[in-house]
């Protein structure tokens, strides 16, 4: 089992790791291996970097287009709330007009 918390690293380290990958020659495991991380920590920002420098696989979004993304499902899923109130309050409306329950 897993531990009960995830640990967190600061920027700097990651930036550091992920130099340390391109620079060193060795695979993303043995770097997480000497310094003492996780190798999916690192595989996964090793990823994010390198589609964030345009290098990523096809179709990999960069950190920036990742962003956009949730922000515009946040604001989509805003103004699907939105639209099914007004559609209950207009049908309200209508009801009050018509008499009709």
């Amino acid at each position: 089992m897993g531990s009960k918390y995830t640990k967190r690293y600061t920027e700097e380290f990651k930036r550091d790791a992920i130099a340390l990958v391109d620079s060193s020659g060795k695979t993303v495991t043995a770097v997480a291996r000497e310094l003492g991380i996780s190798s999916e920590s690192l595989r996964g920002w090793y990823r994010r970097a390198k589609a964030d420098r345009g290098e990523g696989a096809p179709g990999e979004l960069s950190s920036a287009e990742r962003e956009e993304l949730k922000r515009l499902r946040r604001e989509n899923r805003e103004q699907q709330q939105t639209i099914e109130i007004l559609k209950k309050v207009s049908m309200g409306a209508l009801r009050a007009r018509t008499g009709a329950r």
